[in-house]
């Protein structure tokens, strides 16, 4: 049994999360604006085509709705990922010139697996909306490739 103190304090632990100052506010704020990744990829208007051709490469042609903004949102999270593995290799090429930039390596982790987060559930909802089409007869057959991976096909052209 635990006591009232006990409980208490145990509530305020779980509360004190991130900064307390303005001051760690403020540092905290500009760590995204620091290495570029504060943007969303489709405001900067240099990702914006490339989010896009890779959209269209992984829905293919005669794709559903549902199946292109799923692979939207697959080629947003992998642009993402090259993004934070741009501004690792960079930080990496400044830790071998001898700069202590360790922190700032494992900061990028948390950019990372929020990319990685987005990019699994937009796959699980491209994969549904695959199956969606498979069903309903709409665009899809589904075939596999000698890599293993499957690749979405117009049943019609083959």
């Amino acid at each position: 049994m635990t006591s009232r103190a006990q409980r208490r304090a145990s509530r305020s632990r779980l509360r004190r999360t991130g900064p307390r100052t303005r001051a760690g506010k403020a540092i905290v704020a500009r760590n995204a604006w620091r290495h570029g990744l504060s943007l969303p990829v489709l405001a900067d208007a240099a990702l914006a085509p490339e989010v896009a051709a890779l959209a269209r490469a992984i829905a293919g042609e005669g794709a559903s709705a549902a199946s292109r903004a799923a692979a939207a949102c697959i080629a947003e999270a992998q642009v993402d990922l090259a993004r934070v593995g741009g501004v690792r290799l960079t930080l990496m090429q400044r830790l071998f010139e001898g700069a202590d930039v360790t922190r700032e390596i494992v900061r990028l982790d948390r950019y990372e697996r929020r990319a990685l987060a987005r990019r699994a559930r937009a796959l699980t909802a491209f994969q549904h909306a695959a199956w969606d089409d498979l069903r309903s007869g709409k665009s899809a057959a589904l075939t596999g490739t000698s890599a293993g991976e499957f690749v979405l096909r117009d049943s019609k052209n083959g």
